[in-house]
Order: structure tokens, then C-alpha cells, then sequence
């Protein structure tokens, strides 16, 4: 796990790296995602102070794009599809069990552990393999409850199997 002044330095060198142009806002935004799969109060202040612009800027910025999260995400992003080929197919189901399963709450995302974020999008382009979900932008096909469940598990156990 990286530290919030690990992450600030490095959140300043992708800043630097668009010469601290603020036309370049989303771009590092973009960059600042990429890397932490989200982007910290710190990181946003660090923004604003380096580009001389107001941090209201940024964080309405940040906000306006969905793709922006403001909330650390886990390790492994699952994206269940509710496009219509998915939708009709059953895909409600497979985040209904991925949900329970994770042990999510209300508009919670993230499992306890820090392991999964559970999100739904609007169509993956993937129809013909529907339903559809990724795991960190792998696809995976014609999906059920239990194979999506089964899936989680086997990330699981080679989790434990690595830190262990």
C-alpha cells in the first residue's frame, strides 16, 4: 500500500509532466486515475495549488465526469453490464449476487478488504456475449450468478495464496 505522501509525489511529477498547464486539467486527472484508481482530497488540492487555480475548479471537474471517482476503489474493478442485450438477458441477478456476496451496503462500492469495487455500466459492447461483466477490463462471457461468484473466489483464493 502506497502512502499519501508516496502518492502526492508522484501526483506532482504527472502535474509537472503537462508543465503545469491547466488546459491539461482532465488529461492529468485522467493520468492521476489511471494510476490510483482515484483521485484523493490531497491529490485534487495538490492540483489546484500547482495549476493557481481554486480548488472548487477542480473538484467541480473532477465531479462533472462520471468516470471520475473521488472514492479509492479496490484492487480488482468489476463492471457489470445493464445494457439492453445484458438487461434482458439477466444480468440484474449477477450484481444482485456480486453485491450480496461482497457484502455491500446501500450505495457502498467497495468490499471490506479493499478487493473489489462493484459498478455497473451502460453497455461493455459486447452484446452477442451477453450478459457481460470485466474484471479489470477482462471481459467475461454469458455470465450467471454462480459463475460470477465462482470467479470472485478464484481471485480470492489466488489472492491469499500470494500474501500468504
Amino acid at each position: 500500500m502506497i502512502s499519501e505522501k508516496e502518492m502526492l509525489a508522484r501526483v506532482g511529477q504527472i502535474v509537472d509532466s503537462y508543465d503545469c498547464k491547466r488546459e491539461s486539467l482532465i488529461a492529468m486527472m485522467q493520468d492521476i486515475q489511471h494510476e490510483f484508481n482515484y483521485l484523493s482530497a490531497g491529490a485534487l488540492k495538490l492540483i489546484a495549488e500547482k495549476l493557481g487555480i481554486g480548488i472548487a475548479k477542480v473538484y467541480s471537474v473532477a465531479t462533472f465526469y462520471e468516470n471520475f471517482s473521488l472514492e479509492a476503489k479496490g484492487k480488482y474493478i468489476i463492471k457489470v453490464c445493464c445494457g439492453t442485450a445484458c438487461h434482458v438477458r439477466k444480468s440484474q441477478p449477477i450484481y444482485d449476487a456480486l453485491h450480496e456476496y461482497l457484502g455491500l451496503t446501500g450505495k457502498q462500492k467497495t468490499s471490506a478488504d479493499q478487493l473489489f469495487t462493484l459498478e455497473t455500466v451502460a453497455c461493455l459492447g459486447a452484446c452477442s456475449l451477453a450478459p457481460a461483466m470485466t474484471i479489470n477490463d477482462e471481459v467475461h462471457a454469458k455470465m450467471t450468478p454462480e459463475s460470477a461468484i465462482a470467479l470472485l473466489e478464484d481471485i480470492r483464493r489466488k489472492e491469499a495464496q500470494n500474501n500468504g
